[in-house]
């Protein structure tokens, strides 16, 4: 977001310009809201209470919040607000809006910060921990449960609400947007039908970040489960419809239920992730001229082939690319294996391992503890198959790749990678072939976001019904074909020397 001194960074100060502010209370009244009482839980200096005060003259009640002692007494000096010094994370919001019985404006720019900044910048700005995001295993443990401080500020707001009633309006990353949706949504909160406007966060923020006004109605009429996104603050209809359907937040929720028959549970192909490792520099390395194995570290090391697979990074796949100097140490050919036969089996890699064990042993992930030393995840079976269909998690253009074994030895990936094994090239070409089919290539795009961190993932890969495409594509024998047989038997699952 641009240059961010400490307090900017920590606090996510990112201040509303005037005239921004003015633009979004207009589109609330054109929306309909007719707020008495308003509150900004961050107001910063003020912005949002001097726009509120102007476009909704007749509330009752008009309240600010702020921990900066300095914007609390800009704010005053700007708005006829009542305008109070509060840590949002300590404040008891409740005894706030308990002076009011009616319906509440939550209005304003929460900060534009994540829980990992505010790790590393020691601060105590921030809430207490919980995994409020429901994630369960690995994903609740490996930091994909990090979040930005503005959706757990959100979720907050959204509990406020559902004991009384009113509307949340935000600015906020859309990201966040959509995380705050998928939450209300999937436990069934009291909220309607809810409103994106994309916002100008580069004109406006010098923030370079896909960004929104965030409208959520609750406990006002009707529930819904869709969201109407704007194009701008002053378009004068929606451009598309997000929502929430089977358990997952859908991008464009007409054309998903058009395609809605071709999702389903794949008893055949299962998407897999790459391998997790969590130290690069050791674990993966490149093969220059003359046989040097150079690793991440700039260190020539002499390591036998035994462990080490050709390896594809998420650019690499993103990009269409079919040959690798890369290769990874890969330690384990299922999780817990034992690692002590690397010893008698690579003295020399198991060598190079003890060399670097300190960084390897101090592996800061909960999933290596209780594990044998050196251990590796997201591997099994289908990481040996000779031929893969992979994707990068990572791109906006979303690119599906046949990947050939290399060196006669079957290519591994990162973690950032989604891959299906299979187990001869006439069967890549057939999955690669459904998968590439007009109708799979929409249902993609029906469910992708492409501003996301990470627009594809294994959730939206595995609602994908292979067996139901084959079978609208009048290729259901085929499919039978390649699935009737135990395709382990195909392939030797030992390391290839």
């Amino acid at each position: 977001m641009g240059t961010k001194n400490r307090d900017t960074w920590q606090y996510g100060d990112f201040q509303t310009p005037v005239e921004l502010a003015s633009e979004v209370c207009a589109v609330l009244t054109r929306l309909g809201i007719k707020a008495s009482a308003i509150l900004e839980p961050t107001c910063g200096r003020g912005a949002f209470l001097v726009a509120a005060a102007s476009q909704f003259p007749q509330n009752h009640i008009l309240l600010g919040v702020d921990i900066n002692s300095d914007y609390v007494k800009e704010a005053q000096l700007r708005s006829p607000a009542q305008v109070e010094q509060g840590d949002f994370f300590t404040t008891d919001w409740q005894r706030i809006l308990n002076r009011y019985y009616g319906s509440w404006l939550i209005l304003g720019n929460p900060p534009w910060v994540t829980n990992a900044d505010l790790g590393l910048l020691n601060s105590t700005n921030l809430p207490a921990k919980s995994n409020f995001q429901g994630y369960q295993g690995l994903d609740a443990i490996t930091g994909k449960a990090n979040f930005d401080i503005s959706e757990w500020m959100l979720l907050q707001q959204l509990s406020w609400l559902k004991e009384r009633s009113g509307w949340i309006a935000m600015l906020v990353k859309t990201s966040v947007a959509r995380k705050v949706l998928r939450q209300a949504w999937k436990h069934c909160d009291p909220v309607g039908r809810a409103v994106i406007v994309k916002i100008d966060a580069m004109r406006h923020f010098g923030a370079a970040v896909d960004a929104c006004l965030f409208v959520l109605p609750v406990n006002i009429g009707r529930t819904s489960r869709d969201c109407d996104v704007y194009p701008a603050l002053n378009a004068p209809a929606p451009t598309a419809t997000i929502g929430f359907h089977d358990g997952m937040l859908i991008a464009d929720v007409d054309l998903y239920v058009d395609l809605h028959d071709l999702t389903g549970v794949n008893t055949n192909y299962v998407w897999r992730s790459g391998i997790k490792h969590d130290c690069s520099k050791i674990m993966e390395l490149a093969c220059l001229a003359k046989n040097e194995i150079l690793n991440g570290n700039g260190d020539f090391v002499d390591l036998e082939p035994t462990y080490l697979f050709p390896m594809f990074k998420s650019s690499d796949v993103a990009k269409g690319r079919t040959s690798t100097n890369r290769v990874m140490i890969v330690t384990q050919r299922e999780i817990g294996e034992d690692t002590s036969l690397i010893e008698s089996a690579a003295p020399k890699t198991w060598a190079y391992l003890l060399s670097h064990a300190t960084a390897l042993d101090r592996r800061g992930s909960i999933i290596y503890k209780k594990k044998p030393r050196f251990s590796i995840f997201g591997v099994g079976s289908y990481t040996f198959a000779p031929w893969k269909i992979a994707v990068s998690g990572f791109y906006k253009d979303v690119r599906f790749l046949k990947i050939a074994p290399v060196g006669g030895k079957p290519v591994v990936f990162d973690d950032t990678i989604y891959f299906l094994p299979c187990w001869s090239e006439e069967e890549a070409d057939f999955v690669l072939a459904l998968i590439q089919s007009d109708p799979c290539q929409k249902l993609i795009k029906s469910m992708i976001f492409h501003d996301e961190k990470r627009p594809i993932t294994a959730e939206l890969l595995k609602r994908i019904s292979l067996e139901r495409i084959a079978k609208y594509l009048g290729m259901a024998t085929e499919y039978r074909r390649y699935t009737a047989s135990e395709k382990l038997d195909q392939y030797s699952l030992e390391f290839v020397v």
